[in-house]
C-alpha cells in the first residue's frame, strides 16, 4: 500500500478520468490519496471529490503563490473550517516561494504564519510549500514552534540539506516527489539519504513533476509508485518495506485520515 500525500485532483487536466485516474492508483497499490488546497474559497471543489470518492482526502489552505487574494482568510476561519468536515486532513498548502515574483513577501509570511497558527490548534499537519526561500523558512518554522509544536511536511521537498536538517530536528516530516528520481537529482537523494526513515513521505504533486518513468507527461497519483521505487533504491532497502514505511509515516502524520 502507498498513499499519494500530495496532489491536486480539482486541477482541470483530470477532468475528464478522475473515475479512471482514480481506478489506475487503486490498481498499483495507492490506497489513498490527499488532494491539496491551493485557494480556501474552492473548497467546496475540494470536498466535493472527497464526498465522491471514499479515498481521496483533502486540506485547507492558501497557496503563498495565492496570497495576496485570501489576506481577509484568519486562522480562526482555518480552524473552523478544518474541523467541520471530517475528510478535512490537514492545513495548507502555505509557506513561501521567491522563485515567482507576483506576490509579496509579507503577504506570503503573514498568510503562512496564520496556516501555522491553524496547525497548531488543531494539530493537524501544516504542508508546507518552500521554493527560494530556505533562510526565512527555517526562520519562521523556528521561531514559530517556540511557541508551540505543530506537525508540519516539507513538500515536494527539493531544497538545500540546511532547510532538511532544521524541519526534522523541529520536528517535521519530508516529503519527496517524481523530482527525486531525476537524473541531475543526485544531491536530492544524497539528501533523502540523510532523513530518519519515520520522517520520509512520497508523493506526486500531480499534474506536476511526473517521476522519470513518465517524465514529460502529465502527472497522476499512480506514479507515486516509481518515486517510492526510487527512494527505496537511494535508501538500499526493499521497495514493499519502503512503502511500509512511508504509509505508516502518512498514516501517523495526518492523524485524522483513517487507515482504509
Amino acid at each position: 500500500m502507498l498513499i499519494d500525500t500530495h496532489c491536486h485532483l480539482d486541477f482541470p487536466d483530470f477532468a475528464d478520468e478522475r473515475d479512471d485516474l482514480i481506478a489506475r492508483a487503486h490498481a498499483v497499490g495507492v490506497q489513498q490519496m490527499v488532494t491539496i488546497s491551493t485557494r480556501v474559497r474552492k473548497l467546496e471543489n475540494l470536498l466535493a471529490l472527497t464526498a465522491r470518492y471514499p479515498s481521496v482526502f483533502c486540506s485547507v489552505g492558501t497557496h503563498p503563490n495565492n496570497a495576496a487574494e485570501e489576506l481577509d482568510i484568519t486562522a480562526d476561519e482555518l480552524v473552523r473550517l478544518a474541523e467541520s468536515h471530517e475528510k478535512i486532513v490537514a492545513i495548507g498548502e502555505a509557506g513561501l516561494d521567491y522563485f515567482y515574483d507576483t506576490q509579496k513577501p509579507e503577504d506570503q509570511q503573514t498568510g503562512f504564519r496564520r496556516h501555522i497558527e491553524a496547525a497548531r490548534r488543531t494539530q493537524l499537519p501544516l504542508v508546507i510549500h518552500s521554493r527560494s526561500a530556505d533562510e526565512d523558512m527555517a526562520a519562521i518554522l523556528t521561531e514559530e514552534t517556540g511557541k508551540g509544536a505543530f506537525p508540519f511536511i516539507l513538500h515536494c521537498f527539493s531544497a538545500g540539506q540546511a532547510l532538511a536538517e532544521t524541519g526534522v530536528a523541529l520536528g517535521g516530516y519530508v516529503s519527496f516527489s517524481g523530482i527525486l528520481t531525476f537524473p541531475k537529482s543526485g544531491e536530492l537523494r544524497d539528501i533523502a539519504k540523510t532523513i530518519p526513515h519515520d520522517r520520509l513521505l512520497v508523493e506526486t504533486d500531480a499534474p506536476y513533476l511526473a517521476p522519470k518513468r513518465w517524465r514529460g507527461k502529465r502527472n497522476e497519483p499512480s506514479y507515486v509508485v516509481n518515486t517510492a521505487e526510487i527512494l527505496a533504491e537511494t535508501l538500499d532497502v526493499e521497495f514493499e518495506e519502503m512503502a511500509r514505511i512511508t504509509t505508516e509515516n502518512a498514516l501517523r502524520v495526518f492523524s485524522k485520515m483513517p487507515r482504509l
